[in-house]
């Protein structure tokens, strides 16, 4: 309340100082908000002066008292306040308005320093360029004003970056991500822009120059769990399967064991860059994968490479993990790795299937039906495209929607369970699960679309389920010596698929089998001619 006087005004400015360093140290989170205390500082400075500036923004604050406040003994404060202020914008995403600070500075510390030349980048050439004022032995600062502009020219390049790598300019991210990495930070945060080089790396088509980023994340901070993800995923493009899996185990073993934070290596600073930078795009890339989200990729890439074995072994282990409730914690913005639980159980149940375990495959199916049966309403009807926009559909589109995925689960475990039976050699009870929901008209009782050409995916997946249960119903009936039947199912799957040629053959044989050999030939001669099917069911 005492009214400034320009002789303690140093003191002052220096006290403002200290204090708004342990403000923003003690929330030991990111700086947010408008930095209220130097603007108050910058009226103090105006009112010893007699001047006012009440009215005036931050920006013009700064312009005017740099302007005309001249004396000698207050250009150490000022510039000590106008580093806090560009940490707040900076820590805002406000570069702009940083550079425009840093320009003023620069301008009351030399008024005919040349303008940074063409092509370099202005807010760091401006950052190193900044001669910070000598500070006086007798005024104790918590932090120093050189200090400071290190870390500002480290989140500086840091931020600016990932701007360049959201925006696909990745050249000049890996240029700005470079120069971050040869400034003053702590080691983790050097490993995560490590991490970011790696990722940036990978976007340019580099997957080894990636991998090199992303390894010296980890020989910088072994606990940068977000680099040995990448390096998966880098490993998985590459085809190197066998140090991809060996990545994801480490990554699980690590998450599993949930070690603390890794520290902060070096001095402790009130402001560090870490408070700076904090853009979705980072945490995006520093998004910790959840130990379900893991196994997972584990589990599915055994699978995929053909080591069944080893993705039975995993998927068993996931569904505990499911079961026990774990999942609740994986998030589900489509950030995730893992799909939704049904379809996880039953791609458990396939890879049950191909290592030969089918009645094992089979419980885990029922365990689908169970869930989602009860979900199912006894009509489901679809009048308008599911994804059409509008606040006062999206309830009711988003519920038909899920109501879709659930008869679409159900009938795919009625599918994987025939398929089961069929392999066990009972044929009735694999002509009774071909023969459920999947085949009493699914997707016409269930559905009725008034724009059939624009059909939902998961009408779409279902005719394709539809199609390999007559399929699947019709071999059994082959082999049961029923062959009308049989044909039936095989004519029947042809007016769902037209051409299918998995379909198309077993009619060939049921045409044979029932002496129609004439029509079989026909049908055959026409089936060589046609161009082979591009999604592989013959397989089955």
């Amino acid at each position: 309340g005492l009214p400034a006087a320009l002789p303690a005004l140093p003191l002052e400015l220096t006290v403002l100082y200290n204090s708004l360093l342990f403000t923003v140290a003690a929330s030991d989170s990111t700086i947010k908000g408008e930095a209220e205390g130097v603007r108050q500082g910058l009226l103090r400075v105006l009112e010893a002066c007699g001047a006012g500036g009440q009215d005036l923004s931050t920006k013009e604050l700064w312009q005017k008292v740099l302007q005309e406040v001249t004396a000698e003994e207050l250009q150490a404060p000022l510039h000590r306040l106008g580093a806090l202020q560009a940490a707040w914008w900076l820590a805002a995403g406000h570069l702009g308005s940083t550079t425009g600070l840093l320009r003023l500075l620069s301008k009351a510390e030399d008024p005919g320093k040349a303008q940074c030349s063409e092509g370099e980048n202005e807010l760091l050439s401006l950052l190193k360029a900044w001669r910070v004022p000598a500070e006086k032995a007798s005024l104790p600062l918590v932090q120093s004003s050189q200090e400071l502009k290190e870390i500002l020219c480290t989140a500086a390049a840091f931020l600016q970056g990932l701007q360049e790598l959201e925006a696909g300019n990745f050249p000049t991210a890996l240029s700005l991500l470079q120069e971050a990495a040869g400034g003053f930070c702590s080691k983790r945060v050097l490993a995560q822009i490590y991490t970011c080089l790696g990722c940036c790396a990978q976007r340019m088509g580099k997957p080894q120059t990636a991998l090199q980023h992303l390894k010296r994340a980890l020989q910088v901070d072994f606990q940068c769990l977000p680099a040995l993800s990448h390096a998966a995923a880098v490993y998985h493009e590459l085809g190197e399967t066998d140090v991809e899996l060996q990545a994801l185990a480490l990554l699980y073993e690590a998450l599993e064991k949930n070690p603390p934070a890794a520290a902060s290596s070096g001095p402790h600073f009130l402001i560090r860059t870490e408070l700076l930078v904090h853009t979705p795009l980072l945490a995006s890339l520093l998004h910790p994968r959840h130990p379900s989200e893991v196994k997972y990729l584990l589990a599915q890439r055994c699978l995929q490479d053909g080591r069944v074995a080893d993705a039975v072994e995993h998927y068993l282990d996931l569904l505990a993990l499911l079961q026990e409730g774990l999942q609740q914690q994986v998030p589900l913005d489509g950030s995730s790795a893992l799909p939704r639980i049904p379809e996880v159980f039953l791609e458990a149940a396939s890879a049950l299937q191909q290592a030969g375990r089918h009645e094992d495959a089979i419980t885990v199916c029922e365990e689908v039906i169970s869930r989602t049966t009860n979900l199912i309403p006894r009509t489901l009807r679809v009048e308008e495209p599911l994804e059409q926009p509008g606040a006062g559909l999206a309830g009711g589109l988003c519920q038909k929607k899920e109501s879709l995925r659930c008869l679409t689960w159900r009938a795919a475990g009625y599918l994987h369970q025939g398929w089961a039976w069929a392999t066990l050699g009972h044929s009735k009870e694999a002509i009774t699960q071909f023969s459920r929901e999947c085949l009493e008209d699914a997707v016409s009782r269930y559905v009725c679309l008034s724009v059939p050409e624009n059909l939902p995916p998961e009408v779409e997946v279902l005719q394709k389920i539809r199609l390999l249960s007559l399929i699947g119903r019709g071999k059994q009936f082959l082999e049961l010596g029923k062959h009308k039947e049989a044909l039936l199912d095989f004519q029947h799957g042809l007016q769902i698929s037209p051409g299918d040629p998995a379909a198309a053959s077993y009619l060939v044989q049921a045409l044979w089998k029932l002496n129609r050999k004439q029509e079989a030939a026909a049908h055959w001669q026409k089936f060589s001619q046609s161009p082979p099917a591009e999604d592989g069911q013959q397989g089955r």
